[in-house]
């Protein structure tokens, strides 16, 4: 049977876990049937999840992404057996590797082959958290004569990727793949790797669940829209991670004009490497129906669960931006 097509509304809702729980409340009382944490930094999304279970009811919560490198796969599944006792069967444990500045500028950690750390950490905490004792000795990550108790129904583990290696191995390794930040003539050759690795194990490429965290802004000011996109994800693309996905996907001259803006601190130079054209493939950013098309289309070429995060421009903005998919407004096709 198909994967149902899903909406999301992204948390948390600021620093005050108050407001995360009212914009919680507020789209389970409207039809969106997921509910999905960032995890950059404060407050912690692992956390909160826990503090907001008994606030819902029937809404799936998942984290996109909780970074690899900052827990240990001892840690992740210590605190995952405890949210899938909050949430049962309503939990998505969502890893990554998260980006240079995140990892290496914040926590002074070193992003070091991260295809292979995140795919050692699914496996590891998938084996803990049915109770398997520990005998790992891997290439990035050791574990031995770790044990506790199983979890009953153990939360699926979702995999963030951007590139083929990467992308491959989620679909491989993970029961569903996390996308973000891509422009939309890449999704066809996303969604090749995403086959492709699903086939190594043996896995029909349909059942992997695609969820994407989608930049999406409801209103009638483009200019403003695009503008906001840029000062927030210029920065983003001058990572090494996203740069080289920018360029493997199609847009290589736009990668290298922001490395050479952000290395010379050339602020105008950096920003203006993202084009109108190509802020269009990326962001999702017009009226009602323009957003709600862009959704259906994205849904179209293969994505299952679509995070709506509207880019900050004011609580009107944002509360249009959800309202124009609550449940009796926007259904898929």
């Amino acid at each position: 049977m198909a994967l149902a097509k899903r909406m999301a509304v992204t948390l948390p809702a600021g620093p005050r876990l108050t407001d995360t729980i009212a914009r919680l409340q507020w789209a389970e009382d409207n039809g969106y049937p997921d509910a999905w944490f960032s995890d950059a930094g404060a407050p912690d999304s692992l956390t909160q999840v826990a503090a907001i279970a008994h606030h819902t009811r029937n809404i799936r919560i998942g984290v996109a992404v909780t970074p690899v490198y900052t827990r240990t796969p001892t840690v992740l599944a210590a605190t995952a057996n405890v949210i899938n006792q909050l949430l049962p069967g309503r939990f998505i444990m969502g890893l990554g590797s998260s980006s240079e500045t995140i990892m290496g500028a914040w926590n002074g950690i070193e992003v070091d082959k991260p295809v292979t750390r995140v795919k050692e950490t699914a496996i590891m905490v998938r084996s803990m958290l049915k109770g398997e004792k520990s005998d790992f000795d891997g290439v990035t990550l050791k574990s031995k004569g770790y044990r506790q108790a199983p979890a009953e129904n153990p939360p699926p583990i979702y995999l963030a990727a951007l590139r083929p290696k990467m992308i491959e191995m989620a679909a491989e390794f993970g029961d569903g793949v996390i996308f973000n930040l891509w422009p939309s003539s890449a999704l066809p050759k996303m969604m090749e790797h995403v086959k492709i690795g699903a086939e190594r194990a043996g896995k029909n490429w349909e059942d992997v669940e695609i969820v994407n965290r989608a930049m999406v802004l409801c209103t009638d000011d483009k200019v403003m829209g695009r503008n906001l996109f840029r000062a927030a994800f210029a920065p983003y693309y001058a990572t090494p991670v996203y740069n080289k996905f920018l360029a493997w996907s199609g847009h290589g001259n736009a990668a290298d004009v922001i490395t050479e803006g952000w290395a010379a601190k050339d602020r105008d130079k950096t920003t203006g490497a993202l084009s109108d054209e190509l802020i269009d493939e990326i962001a999702i950013i017009g009226n009602e129906e323009e957003i709600r098309q862009r959704i259906q289309q994205d849904a179209d070429g293969g994505v299952h669960t679509h995070i709506v995060a509207p880019m900050a421009a004011g609580v009107a903005n944002v509360q249009r931006t959800f309202g124009a998919f609550t449940a009796d407004k926007f259904t898929f096709k």
